[in-house]
């Protein structure tokens, strides 16, 4: 069985919007961070996305949930991820926002943090991602708890870091342990790691001085070096042939230390493994080409290919609903409601043309419509909610801008997702709009009044929102 039969088809909310930097904008403002206990220790960790998956994404070596977002490289990751899903992120215990320990634990140890963040965010079963270390602690849970794994996505992982004559693949142990020295003696916050796991942006100043932060924020000199040590201690060779979920194995084909035969040999002793290479000479999955590598995880999750092929424009989506349609049907009966609902979508469709709109999908008694602009898209929200006043018709109507993948005569995105969140939190009659369309058409002849800040569901940080007051201006 292949994931994609396993999963089933993609939803219309499949691939993130990347092109606004919603973050760095400051319209985004931030993951929202949570807190959960194992044992005595506390682990930081955030949910973005939204969908019938469940996603657990571990960042291998040390991560910061917070300073990963800054990156507009790394950002792009999380969000074409979140995209596919509802995806969890946590830092390791010792690592990021969660506690700091002395030592760092063996990846058996850390099992247990594992399935209390699925806990706390109420994921019975998930979808396991992780890089180099972190994916050996994926093993290790779909190992020793299949229960609750759905399928493991492996991005540059050896199932031993020793050589031996049944696994010539291997780590050099006197430059691991010049490495983790180089840590210790002063190194730490420099990014001297940065040339040797990720040489084609080690060039790059932004690049370079993001990565000096990362360090500095996710964890101290010390335990960045035994982590490093560690993985001359990790061995998974018995713990493969456990491993039952649907696995992808991810190299990139010029990553320094991870011979892709060795990756390709741990993706040959799980049940239903599989292998993918693609290009690059970045270690870390967020650096680099990320659509690469995201569009061999949304092929195998997903079954399609849309993120990095897909038609990306910038576009205005529009959302409508009927209000209290549930409670009208039954106050009516199903003749009268179908005529009703009829009458609305004809007017409707008539407006839209007039406005120059797009009808993408017709989902119960509302729409998703698409506009090349934010205005016209205002204006003929603000018509379609007066003319269905006139037939006895209350709407809601949510509307946002960004990057979306046109494909199929359907949409996908991030940016698709937030505004049917838009629509969700308006009140009856109301037209409201995000931030992003407010800014667009700040000096129009629109009257928009603050809603106050909101946190989105399954959308990273809080939003401001904002009422379109009046009728449309001529």
């Amino acid at each position: 069985m292949t994931a994609a039969r396993l999963f089933g088809s993609t939803s219309t909310l499949s691939i993130s919007d990347r092109s606004l930097t919603l973050y760095s904008a400051g319209v985004i403002a931030g993951p929202q961070v949570r807190f959960t206990r194992a044992g005595d220790v506390d682990l930081a960790y955030h949910v973005m996305g939204e969908g019938r998956r469940d996603i657990v994404l571990m960042i291998g070596w040390v991560s910061h949930i917070e300073v990963l977002w800054e990156l507009p490289e790394a950002r792009h990751f999380l969000e074409r991820l979140a995209g596919m899903g509802r995806v969890v992120m946590f830092d390791k215990r010792g690592t990021g926002l969660s506690d700091r320990t002395s030592q760092p634990m063996s990846t058996a140890d850390l099992v247990p943090d594992v399935l209390t963040v699925m806990d706390a965010v109420g994921m019975e079963k998930a979808v396991l991602v992780g890089w180099v270390d972190a994916a050996a602690l994926a093993i290790e849970v779909a190992a020793r708890h299949p229960e609750r794994v759905e399928a493991l996505v492996l991005g540059e992982i050896l199932a031993t870091a020793v050589p031996d004559p049944t696994h010539p693949w291997g780590a050099d142990a006197q430059i691991i342990e010049a490495l983790a020295e180089a840590i210790e003696s002063g190194g730490w916050g420099e990014a001297i790691l940065l040339p040797l796991i990720a040489p084609s942006v080690a060039g790059d100043e932004r690049v370079l001085q993001w990565f000096k932060k990362l360090e500095r924020m996710a964890a101290t000199p010390s335990l960045a070096a035994n982590l490093i040590r560690r993985t001359l201690t990790t061995d998974l060779r018995d713990l493969l042939p456990a491993v039952a979920a649907p696995t992808l194995v991810l190299h990139r084909r010029d990553a320094p230390f991870l011979p892709g035969e060795g990756v390709a040999w741990l993706a040959r002793q799980v049940v239903d493994g599989r292998y993918a290479e693609v290009p690059g000479d970045e270690v870390p999955g967020y650096l680099g080409d990320v659509d690469a590598l995201m569009d061999e995880i949304e092929e195998f999750l997903l079954g399609t290919r849309t993120g990095a092929a897909g038609d990306r424009r910038v576009t205005t989506v529009l959302f409508s609903d009927v209000v209290g349609s549930t409670e009208r049907l039954a106050a009516i009966g199903d003749r009268r409601w179908h005529d009703l609902l009829e009458t609305h979508r004809s007017e409707a469709r008539t407006i839209v043309t007039r406005f120059g709109g797009r009808e993408v999908d017709t989902a119960g008694d509302g729409f998703l419509l698409s506009f090349d602009a934010p205005s016209p898209a205002i204006r003929c929200a603000l018509a379609l909610r007066d003319s269905s006043l006139a037939t006895g018709l209350e709407l809601r109507i949510g509307l946002h801008i960004g990057e979306v993948v046109h494909q199929g005569g359907t949409l996908t995105g991030l940016a698709v997702h937030i505004g049917a969140r838009v629509a969700a939190a308006a009140q009856p009659g109301e037209v409201l709009v995000s931030q992003t369309i407010r800014d667009m058409v700040v000096g129009s002849r629109f009257t928009l009044t603050s809603r106050g800040s909101r946190e989105l569901k399954g959308v990273p940080g809080t939003w401001e929102l904002w009422a379109v007051d009046g009728s449309a201006p001529v």
